[in-house]
């Protein structure tokens, strides 16, 4: 006999890269995640995951587990939602996914509010450095900033952000000025690496100028946007960043920004909701949330460019 929590279980485990990923995920140990899925095996009798060097494989028996499983979750979830409607209650399980730097920072706070005020509900949050790369069909709604790749997922607007370059006031006292984007040649350049875009290559529009394209060496490079902040905070070199994340060291003038006449591509923060499921009241509650908390950027609420 499989049960509702079995197929839930065996789900995060379809969906991760491994059985640590599973584990952290799921809150619990890897060898946990080991010992439950080979009494789930032996109690049905197949074998569900290949394991090898490069991850999880799943078999015949585990994909058809994973696709139908998946299929009856949804059902639960629908059946639940529908009964919610009757008594006009949130309920059921929402799954969000975010990135790490902005999901700390705002996501989180809104689905703690969004959790005290409708108590028949659960919510999942998971942090990715990529969150749309890792999007799968068990996310209800997924937090992007950045290029959209193709996607059937319904996407909606939350809040307009801008990538701005910056550096502290230390290292532009130190080097030569900044006067149009050619220079950055000759300057120590930080990039940023996420959500697969080529990150050294840096496009500026001006407004009379025309645009620029330039092709940068970084000097350093992260996939984590609060050490890349660090770096340029402690004087190390110039950087790309979101507005959101930058907006205070700006109005301290711990940062100041490089060449502010000249635009980069915005990077809006959206939400991509699942074309069936996103349908939810749970789904529709939380992201109405979104919106009234991002309508008017929390970022730029107390700040002030100098």
């Amino acid at each position: 006999m499989i049960s509702t929590e079995d197929l839930s279980f065996f789900a995060m485990i379809a969906t991760s890269h491994s059985l640590a990923e599973a584990a952290r995920r799921l809150n619990v140990t890897a060898p946990a995640v080991t010992q439950r899925l080979r009494a789930l095996e032996v109690r049905i009798g197949v074998t569900l995951v290949d394991r090898t060097s490069r991850g999880l494989t799943l078999t015949d028996e585990g994909e058809l587990l994973a696709s139908e499983g998946r299929e009856i979750i949804d059902a639960m979830d629908d059946l639940s939602e529908r009964l919610a409607r009757r008594t006009s209650q949130v309920r059921g399980h929402l799954r969000i996914a975010a990135p790490h730097g902005f999901g700390r920072r705002y996501v989180a706070p809104i689905v703690q509010d969004f959790a005290r005020r409708h108590p028949a509900a659960t919510v999942t949050l998971e942090l990715s450095d990529s969150p749309i790369r890792e999007m799968s069909e068990s996310w209800d709604i997924v937090v992007h900033i950045g290029t959209l790749p193709e996607s059937d997922r319904l996407v909606t607007t939350l809040a307009p952000n801008r990538r701005l370059l910056c550096a502290a006031p230390v290292y532009l006292t130190s080097h030569p000025p900044v006067e149009k984007p050619e220079d950055l040649a000759l300057h120590r350049c930080l990039a940023l690496r996420e959500n697969n875009e080529d990150v050294t290559l840096w496009r500026f529009t001006h407004p009379t100028q025309g645009s620029a394209t330039v092709r940068i060496k970084p000097t350093m490079s992260t996939n984590d946007g609060e050490v890349i902040r660090d770096w340029a905070l402690s004087g190390a070199g110039i950087i790309v960043r979101s507005e959101w994340d930058v907006a205070r060291d700006l109005a301290a003038q711990s940062l100041h920004q490089v060449l502010p006449e000249w635009s980069l591509p915005p990077a809006d923060v959206v939400a991509l909701v699942h074309a069936r499921r996103g349908r939810s009241s749970r789904a529709n509650v939380f992201l109405q949330s979104l919106r009234e908390a991002l309508a008017s950027p929390p970022w730029l609420r107390t700040t002030t460019h100098g």
